[in-house]
């Protein structure tokens, strides 16, 4: 089976700003007709995030279908993607969102 990326906001625009803010919330994986709304973030803004939510809330609540990234650019997206695939991670969500 295979599977195909795609970006809602596929602009040069919408790139760069993802890796200014480490956080690319626009990423859905479409695998044998399902698709997966992914939210990628970089550990960076990640323990920002983290941080501000449980200064202001006492708690921290991921987002759902979370995958971690290095750095928030196309390469490194479609990298952990790929092996999310590879490691059936997708097999395991319950298509929220589609």
């Amino acid at each position: 089976m295979e599977y195909e990326i795609i970006y809602e906001n596929d602009t040069e625009l919408a790139a760069l700003e993802a890796i200014e803010r480490g956080y690319r919330s626009d990423v859905i994986v479409e695998i044998g007709g399902k698709k997966y709304k992914v939210c990628i973030m970089s550990m960076i803004r990640l323990q920002q995030e983290f941080k501000a939510e449980r200064k202001c809330y006492g708690y921290y609540c991921a987002d759902p279908n979370m995958l971690l990234v290095e750095d928030a650019t196309k390469e490194e997206i479609e990298k952990v993607i790929k092996a999310a695939f590879e490691e059936k991670y997708f097999e395991k969500l319950d298509n929220r969102g589609f």
